[in-house]
């Protein structure tokens, strides 16, 4: 290596980041803020939230992951996420254009928008706050240990799991 910084022109030739890089500079983001998530969390409704965590207050946080601007514009299952958290977020990487996320459509007094690559994130755009009643809080934050908890369990003895018959 040159050491010599990188162009724009090399810059442009670097891949946009996954799903699963914006997924991690969010967390990141996150766990400085004290909001520890977990990724992939199948909800009641047979969505499935791209990152879902927790605040320091016991607020439940989704955070639906989108990469591609098609991705994006045909995705009219978004608002299903709603009923399972207190506040919503957007996350998408730094080339995607988010002019559809000002659209009325995309709900911007409501739902908040993070950029973020590999490394790091960045709030653009807070999420409001939508509290979900008591119960339901409780149920998903009840949901939400469970499944750290049999994750946590699986990397400490993969063959537990298999116990509960959810494999």
């Amino acid at each position: 290596m040159s050491g010599a910084p990188v162009s724009s022109a090399d810059s442009a030739l670097a891949p946009a980041p996954s799903a699963g890089d914006v997924a991690r500079g969010i967390a990141r983001l996150f766990a400085r803020n004290g909001i520890w998530c977990l990724s992939e969390v199948a909800l009641k409704n047979g969505r499935r939230a791209d990152l879902m965590g927790i605040d320091a207050k016991g607020l439940v946080v989704i955070v639906e992951i989108k990469v591609a601007r098609a991705d994006l514009l045909g995705d009219a299952k978004w608002p299903d996420y709603l009923d399972f958290c207190d506040r919503f977020f957007w996350g998408v990487p730094p080339g995607l254009d988010r002019t559809p996320l000002d659209s009325e459509a995309y709900r911007p007094g409501t739902c908040g928008v993070i950029v973020a690559d590999g490394y790091d994130a960045e709030i653009l755009r807070p999420a409001a706050l939508d509290p979900l009643a008591a119960a339901r809080r409780k149920s998903q934050v009840e949901h939400l240990a469970r499944i750290a908890m049999r994750r946590h369990m699986a990397l400490i003895d993969p063959l537990a799991t298999m116990l509960d018959g959810l494999s």
